[in-house]
């Protein structure tokens, strides 16, 4: 099993998260999750194998590419 699977369901909260507001900051991100930025920062590479892609601009701003089925 794949690391990213433990965590799907985080996972998928971090990606509602970012689909309702795009362009939301990591620390912002995190304090609407309850969990620290650092959290969130050391997911952010997992959820890219688990399918669901991100795009972080120039700001650090976090935004949705989709999601691969």
């Amino acid at each position: 099993m794949a690391f990213w699977n433990k965590k799907e369901t985080e996972f998928e909260e971090m990606a509602e998260a970012i689909e309702a507001q795009p362009g939301i900051s990591a620390s912002e991100l995190a304090r609407r999750l309850g969990v620290p930025t650092s959290t969130v920062t050391r997911r952010l590479p997992s959820m890219d194998e688990a399918g669901i892609y991100l795009y972080e601009d120039d700001k650090g701003g976090l935004w949705p590419f989709g999601k691969r089925k």
